[in-house]
């Protein structure tokens, strides 16, 4: 729908707003995100935009963990299309008017820099006992978008190695699956070479990630594993396990995959529209994150 008004919008930031390309591509990206939620919302005409949906659409980014800084740069966007539009008379009244930016300075959850991802990988002490483990973990963690209580009920028999899927348990036990990239796989393989010298219980055997007494690790466990890492990688951010599902979604929306695919893999329904959840092909998904994923840009 934003398309057939963008190349008029397009001349406007070059010719009057002197804007440079790198910029311009910058807004278009960003328009291309709200085309694909207008559609979600099966919207046929601008007008049909107003105050409402543009919240609804902010907090429907806001859950797919996009970072706050990057949500206000959106709304940026959407202000200098939405008055260009008013300025060609293409609308009335502008929508965005009393549509405020996310606060700067609010205590949302923090975002990792890819090279702050990297660098917490280097951190983690290899010649440790655990220290395979860990990386496995983390790995896993940022390369999947998982939460901590599906990591920890992470099964080895959910390995999908010849498809390159993990089946996930979230929420409310429903099931999916996920696409896991080479690095994250054998970084498990490591772990899994020191693993199989354990002596697991039956009843613990196909659970992935164990502790030191072959039992399944807690959440708060992974979660001062995360600290120590963090501390040891020296970032001076408020990081959690659940920093990695946030950095996760923000690096795939930014990289420039679809908002519905981000969706999925997050495994969760929007809080904002009825039914918006989309199944979508299962190749589609694996190919959208080998493709957007900064973990598979050199494989």
């Amino acid at each position: 729908m934003i398309g057939i008004y963008f190349s008029s919008y397009q001349s406007f930031l070059l010719l009057e707003k002197g804007l440079s390309a790198a910029t311009i591509e910058s807004y278009q990206n960003d328009l291309d995100k709200f085309d694909q939620y207008l559609q979600l919302n099966q919207l046929q005409e601008m007008k049909q935009v107003d105050l409402p949906l543009l919240r609804k659409y902010i907090q429907f980014l806001n859950e797919l963990g996009l970072a706050v800084r990057s949500q206000a740069r959106m709304i940026s966007s959407l202000k200098s299309f939405f008055s260009f539009l008013i300025l060609e008379k293409i609308l009335e009244i502008d929508p965005c008017e009393l549509l405020e930016a996310p606060k700067l300075d609010k205590k949302l959850p923090e975002v990792l820099h890819l090279d702050e991802v990297e660098s917490c990988f280097e951190a983690i002490d290899l010649s440790k006992e655990e220290g395979h483990r860990n990386r496995a973990m983390l790995e896993v963690l940022y390369a999947c978008g998982l939460r901590v209580s599906e990591l920890v009920q992470l099964k080895i028999s959910h390995i999908y190695r010849e498809i390159g899927f993990i089946r996930v348990l979230g929420k409310g036990n429903k099931e999916r699956l996920v696409p896991i990239g080479e690095s994250a796989l054998q970084q498990i393989d490591f772990y899994l070479t020191q693993r199989n010298q354990m002596k697991i219980a039956a009843q613990h055997a196909d659970i992935l990630f164990l502790n030191r007494r072959a039992k399944p690790l807690t959440r708060n466990m992974i979660f001062i594993i995360v600290k120590d890492t963090i501390q040891k990688a020296g970032i001076k951010k408020n990081i959690s396990p659940h920093t990695f599902r946030h950095s996760f979604a923000t690096h795939l929306i930014e990289g420039g995959a679809d908002l519905r695919v981000v969706q999925q893999l997050l495994g969760h329904e929007s809080i904002t529209t009825t039914e918006i959840y989309t199944h979508l092909d299962m190749q589609y998904l694996k190919e959208t994150v080998r493709s957007f994923h900064p973990r598979n840009q050199n494989l």
